[in-house]
């Protein structure tokens, strides 16, 4: 229950609920006060004076209170200030049967400032004094004389359990719902910059295999065109310029390439990157080797065996439950082979699902595919699983 001005709990600005509880507590100490007071006018009491007095008192003392910020940051300024209500409420119920109502705002008003423990006891204190207000008023002992203060601290104490309860159900929801929302955030981002990554690879792909290709072919006939002429045709001249341009064109078309380069292989070879791969990957052991003697090999070539290594690893830590895994890379004379090799629980390829999101068995063997590669799976139940691809290397790549 929320009885005074103070911010809500964790810094936030209160809720129009809680401001609406706050006012209608207000409301209703300020209210039965009221009715006090203006009873003793009306009925004309030798102690006429005495309980308006005692009731201005409580009034001042409960707006002191609300109106000092040091209460709603101190515990012990708010017991204090409780203390102090209750010696003033005290006086009231000293000279009023009618202060025995002003403890039902005091249940909440301690229950809110207290801890549970002691609220809980204070309750039970007030209850004490407001059925020993009333019997010491009436003289008569009567069931409403208990039930009427116990039933009135029972329910305070309740509400507040239940407000508190349904707090806290929201603070968790509102939780729940704000790491959803960065969740949503981050997957976003993580879909923007693999967006991003797979555009640089496919353009990468389109200049080598367009540009940089026909470039070279050009510079080859011209070179060709060359040996063909004889020494002192005036035409050399032109096909010399000719096969300059080309060759200078065919170098700015693989800086392009190059700058196309995944993040991965930006600062070292494939099998550096490999190795980075293995040594990173969570789950099983992961053990790279290296076979021949490495050379370099065209952008588009690099970025399909380390995306094909990529995507294999991601299988063995998502499905094979494997201990152990191995990529070994190959340099052969006129091809490149990369096996991926794991202790797992294996699969049947032939039933082998097409993939999750493009990343699975088919994306794979298409990498392979459109560089003219050859893919292979070798796999069953319990028996592990191997995943080897072979890419012949280019005439660039053997000169």
């Amino acid at each position: 229950m929320t009885a005074l001005p103070a911010p809500a709990p964790g810094g936030r600005a209160l809720t129009p609920v809680s401001r609406v509880l706050r006012l209608c507590l207000h409301a209703l100490l300020f209210g039965l006060l009221a009715l006090a007071a203006g009873r003793a006018v009306t009925d004309s009491p030798p102690e006429e004076g005495r309980v308006v007095a005692a009731c201005a008192v409580l009034a001042a003392v409960y707006l002191a209170g609300v109106l000092a910020p040091v209460v709603h940051r101190s515990a012990r300024a708010g017991a204090v200030w409780l203390a102090g209500l209750g010696a003033a409420w005290a006086a009231l119920l000293a000279v009023s049967p009618d202060g025995l109502w002003i403890a039902f705002p005091l249940y909440f008003l301690e229950l809110h400032l207290l801890r549970l423990r002691w609220g809980v006891t204070a309750v039970a204190v007030t209850a004490g004094a407001a059925i020993g207000g009333f019997l010491a008023h009436s003289g008569a002992v009567t069931p409403g004389a208990f039930l009427g203060p116990l039933l009135g601290g029972a329910v305070a104490v309740a509400t507040v359990l239940g407000y508190q309860a349904l707090y806290r159900e929201s603070e968790r929801r509102r939780e729940l719902i704000e790491e959803l929302i960065t969740t949503r955030a981050e997957l976003a981002a993580a879909e923007r910059g693999a967006g991003i990554l797979a555009e640089r690879e496919r353009l990468a792909r389109e200049i080598h295999d367009t540009l940089a290709q026909g470039l070279s072919s050009i510079q080859l006939l011209l070179r060709a065109a060359e040996r063909g002429l004889p020494a002192d045709s005036p035409a050399l001249p032109h096909i010399g310029r000719a096969r300059e341009a080309a060759q200078e064109n065919l170098a700015e078309a693989r800086r392009f390439v190059r700058a196309l380069t995944p993040p991965d292989l930006e600062h070292g070879s494939l099998p550096a990157a490999l190795e980075r791969l293995c040594s990173g990957a969570p789950g099983p052991r992961v053990r790279f080797s290296l076979s021949g003697t490495p050379r370099p090999l065209p952008t588009p070539y690099e970025v399909a065996l380390l995306r094909i290594a990529q995507s294999a690893l991601a299988n063995v830590v998502r499905h094979a439950r494997a201990g152990r895994a191995e990529i070994t890379l190959t340099f052969m004379d006129s091809s490149v082979t990369l096996d991926i090799v794991d202790d797992g629980r294996g699969f049947d390829p032939t039933s082998a699902p097409s993939g999750d999101g493009g990343f699975g068995l088919p994306a794979m063997r298409s990498r392979a595919e459109t560089l003219s590669g050859l893919f292979t799976v070798e796999s069953s139940p319990g028996q592990g699983t191997a995943v080897a691809v072979t890419l012949p290397l280019p005439a660039e790549a053997l000169s």
